[in-house]
């Protein structure tokens, strides 16, 4: 890798190399740095088209703006963050950035201006073209020649729909604003630090939550986003299963690097990180080592969702026999769990409880747990001290979008203990995990694993299961992957 040539401090990196001595450069004569100015052919896009989310952003910036009214509020998009040493994590904005703008660059911020008759004037503070005269698009880290072309502002403006100017101004203007500001905190500590003494939790917290529920309801074209990455995960799921001899060979890392070509070919990146369980993993809710062995006769829990180039993310699982066909106490467990699922899928509708189908599904486990002599019944005594959480562990479900659990600071009353509408989606995702510890299961039970997600669509008359390419029932798993692994 490279190694670059990078000035002292951001403020020298504006300065005209010319003016720069002292070795700041080293390396770089001024015969140099006079060539690499000139000779350069203008590149500038004069036929970019807005992005497709351009007339819902705008939507969505005017409904923030009526909710503030009268406020300045400013929404960074987020800074790069150090791996090590001189190299950055792969950037992706922040969730409210993105929603409102469609924008996916770093550094970047959206101030809404309070207007004095009401209303916003909205500007995005970008990043401009890396600068030819001052040396910084081929001596900085951050240049041109090492990282890749940005836009400028005004191809910015063009694509997004919204007035650009040079964020390195903002941090400035902002100290000298008066009047209320809320910030979107914890992405950007310099733009924050500009704001100290104008700013206070609470409200911004306000801001956060309002952004976070507005969420809730998905217009046409995030639902089409997320009927995207449905799609792409059903064939990162087949890609997994046609190799399994090979995750066999090798371990759980086969199958994270075989799901995350096909998110990153046709999306943007895996929305979390991917959870390849396999034998007793299974039992450990969020198991992101990957790292253990792939064994015949086990299960392989694969809990994994593609997140599209506008973050819209997929969350599916599938438990998996690894040979291709479940053992007779694998299915009756697998089976248990797909009629939880179900019943909390057929509890997903307009005017429903967001709860209700978590009872749904929770009564099916208890049931199932009382049956087979795990937990002394009756069920409603069961589900009134939460015995089957020992087993259950986790929520049904929770909401998808931009986020893997996307609303996430919205109100308890509007989420949680709030109604479900058409255009509203979320995961259902049962599971049963027995421990491979758990001296109170027979010992046939430890180590078993088994969950079973889908994103279900909430419609005008029910729901629409948008990840319902891929199969769920205990023998159309089989056959699905016999016809696959040929």
């Amino acid at each position: 890798m490279a190694e670059e040539l990078t000035p002292e401090t951001p403020e020298e990196a504006q300065e005209p190399i010319k003016q720069r001595k002292n070795g700041l450069y080293p390396g770089v004569s001024d015969e140099l740095a006079e060539n690499m100015r000139s000779g350069w052919a203008d590149t500038e896009l004069r036929d970019l088209e807005p992005i497709p989310q351009a007339d819902r952003t705008a939507e969505r910036r005017a409904a923030l703006s009526r909710h503030f009214p009268g406020e300045r509020l400013v929404i960074p998009s987020g800074n790069l963050k150090t791996r090590s040493n001189d190299t950055e994590y792969a950037f992706r904005p922040s969730t409210e950035y993105a929603y409102l703008t469609g924008d996916d660059t770093h550094d970047s911020v959206l101030v809404l201006e309070p207007r004095r008759g009401g209303g916003h004037d909205a500007t995005l503070y970008l990043l401009p073209r890396s600068n030819r005269e001052n040396g910084e698009f081929w001596l900085d880290g951050q240049g041109e020649l090492w990282v890749g072309r940005r836009h400028s502002l005004t191809e910015a403006e063009r694509r997004l729909g919204i007035p650009a100017k040079d964020v390195r101004e903002l941090a400035a203007a902002l100290k000298e604003a008066t009047g209320p500001v809320r910030v979107v905190r914890g992405h950007d500590a310099g733009i924050e630090a500009a704001m100290t003494d104008k700013v206070t939790a609470e409200r911004d917290e306000e801001l956060r939550g309002y952004l976070s529920e507005a969420r809730l309801v998905k217009d046409a074209f995030e639902i089409g986003e997320l009927e995207r990455a449905c799609a792409s995960t059903a064939r990162g799921f087949e890609d997994v299963v046609r190799v399994l001899d090979k995750a066999q060979a090798t371990s759980e890392r086969y199958i994270e690097g075989t799901f995350f070509l096909r998110a990153r070919v046709e999306g943007n990146d895996v929305g979390y990180g991917s959870i390849c369980a396999s034998g007793p993993h299974a039992t450990t809710l969020h198991w992101v080592r990957n790292d253990g062995p792939v064994r015949a006769g086990d299960l392989l829990l694969l809990d994994a969702g593609v997140e599209t180039t506008t973050f819209y993310t997929a969350d599916v699982t599938r438990t998996l026999p690894v040979s291709g066909r479940f053992t007779d106490l694998q299915r009756k467990i697998y089976d248990a769990v797909y009629e939880a699922q179900e019943a909390g899928i057929a509890a997903v509708k307009p005017g429903a409880k967001y709860r209700d189908f978590h009872d749904a599904a929770q009564r099916v486990l208890a049931e199932r747990l009382v049956e087979w002599g795990l937990v002394e019944g009756p069920v409603e005594r069961v589900l009134e001290l939460g015995l089957q959480r020992r087993w259950t562990l986790h929520g049904t479900g929770h909401m998808l979008g931009m986020d893997v659990h996307d609303c996430a600071v919205a109100r308890t009353e509007t989420y949680v203990d709030g109604v479900l509408e058409p255009g509203m989606c979320l995961t259902v995702e049962p599971g049963l995990y027995f421990q491979a510890d758990d001296l109170t299961v027979p010992e046939e039970y430890r180590g078993i694993g088994v969950r079973i997600e889908d994103d279900i669509l909430v419609t005008e008359d029910g729901n629409r299961n948008l990840s319902a390419a891929l199969p769920r029932r205990s023998d159309e798993v089989e056959a699905w992957m016999a016809e696959l692994q040929g």
